[in-house]
């Protein structure tokens, strides 16, 4: 055993004590962003792996409206197509029951009967005196024009209960026959409206909106004249600038194309 004396001895029980007095430092943890760090750094590796994965070589930012554009036009051809097709098969259709009824006397006898009622049910072209009514949208206004007082973009364009009180109105008025856009339509026929354009019959129409009804011109006119939505219309013409134009002349409706298959039946009892 080594012992001390002195100066050195002092200064080493001083150290000691020191020690003990003292608290001790706590041990360094890590600060919490050294660990962070890496994590953000391989999650924005995954995202830009991903963003590259989709975007396959091109940019994402693109705009892809005229791809919307492209896509609708092609989606109008396909239609196109496809009611040619079945204009086709209905014509080769008639001609084979034609050509059975020549033999078959039921056929014949139904044939008949389906021919004398072609004309009532819409299913063949007229021509006759009535009216042409046209709705259109207001005129577009420039950046710096503002809308009248309370009103709102939605009051500008003409909407489907526009179009559905000027069809009912007719209607009412003993309407023989009706077009919309230059398509027959029936009593049971859906108007609606997808925003300001019109779809009838799986098409869409832009405005102005023509609606062409054979009849007497006085009976339809004063059936405009009656219906309230047409009035509410008619003052939103004076207020917003929409389009409302009403002609008497000679006219011509087209014959039904659409589909003829039974939607739904109710039998009587």
């Amino acid at each position: 055993m080594e012992y001390t004396s002195g100066a050195a001895s002092w200064r080493k029980v001083l150290r000691r004590a020191v020690g003990v007095l003292l608290p001790r430092r706590p041990r360094q943890r890590r600060p919490g962003w050294s660990v962070g760090v890496p994590l953000i750094a391989a999650a924005a590796g995954l995202l830009f792996t991903t963003t590259a994965t989709t975007a396959g070589g091109t940019s994402l930012r693109e705009d892809r409206r005229p791809q919307l554009t492209q896509l609708i036009e092609d989606r109008r051809e396909q239609v196109a197509a496809s009611e040619e097709r079945a204009a086709r098969l209905r014509a080769e259709v008639e001609e084979q029951t034609a050509a059975l009824a020549d033999t078959d006397g039921p056929i014949k006898a139904q044939r008949d009967r389906a021919a004398a009622s072609r004309e009532a049910a819409g299913f063949t072209a007229l021509t006759g005196i009535g009216v042409t009514i046209e709705l259109n949208d207001a005129p577009p206004r420039r950046a710096d024009q503002p809308l009248p007082k309370g009103a709102s973009n939605d009051d500008l364009v003409v909407h489907q209960g526009d179009v559905q009180a000027v069809v009912n109105a007719l209607w009412a008025g003993g309407a023989e026959a009706m077009s919309i856009m230059n398509v027959r339509v029936l009593s049971t026929s859906a108007v609606r409206c997808v925003g300001n354009t019109l779809l009838l019959h799986g098409r869409v129409y832009s405005p102005p909106f023509k609606i062409v009804a054979i009849g007497d011109p006085a009976a339809l006119q004063q059936a405009l004249a009656a219906s309230q939505g047409v009035r509410v219309f008619k003052e939103a013409v004076d207020h917003y600038q929409l389009g409302y134009k009403e002609t008497v002349s000679t006219v011509r409706v087209p014959a039904f194309e659409d589909s003829t298959a039974l939607q739904a039946a109710k039998v009587r009892r």
